[in-house]
C-alpha cells in the first residue's frame, strides 16, 4: 500500500514544479528574443519568468479557465510593452510601423513562451500542478 505523501512533501514538490514552470517560460522567452539582441532577450527573460510563476499557480486554482489564462498572457505582454520607447513622429505611417513592430517583437517571445508552456502541459501530464 502506498503511503500517502506528507503536506510538507507535497508542498516543496509544488514549489519545484512551480520553479521549473518559471524558469523553462523565462528561458524559453529570451531564447526567442535573443535574435532582437541581448536586452530585449533579459527583459523578455524576466517577463518570461514572472508569467511562468504566475501560469503556474493559476493553473493551480482554475485549470479550466482559458479566458482568464489568455488575460494572463496579455495582461504580461502589456507589463513587457510599458517598458517600450512609444515614438510617434506626428503620425507618420512609418513611425506608426516602428510602433508595431516593437510591440510585435515585445509580444512574440511571452506568446510563444505561454504556447510552449501549455504544450509541455499537455504532452507531459506529470508536470501539472
Amino acid at each position: 500500500m502506498a503511503v500517502p505523501p506528507s503536506d510538507t512533501e507535497s508542498r516543496a514538490r509544488l514549489r519545484l514544479q512551480s520553479i521549473g514552470w518559471a524558469l523553462l517560460a523565462g528561458l524559453a522567452a529570451g531564447l526567442i528574443s535573443l535574435p532582437m539582441g541581448l536586452e530585449m532577450a533579459v527583459r523578455s527573460s524576466g517577463c518570461g519568468l514572472f508569467y511562468g510563476l504566475l501560469a503556474f499557480h493559476l493553473q493551480r486554482v482554475d485549470p479550466d479557465d482559458a479566458h482568464l489564462q489568455a488575460g494572463l498572457v496579455g495582461a504580461v505582454c502589456g507589463i513587457r510593452s510599458l517598458a517600450l520607447p512609444l515614438t510617434l513622429d506626428n503620425g507618420t505611417p512609418d513611425a506608426l510601423g516602428l510602433v508595431v513592430l516593437e510591440l510585435i517583437q515585445a509580444w512574440l517571445p511571452l506568446i510563444g513562451s505561454a504556447l510552449l508552456l501549455h504544450g509541455t502541459l499537455r504532452l507531459l501530464p506529470a508536470s501539472r500542478p
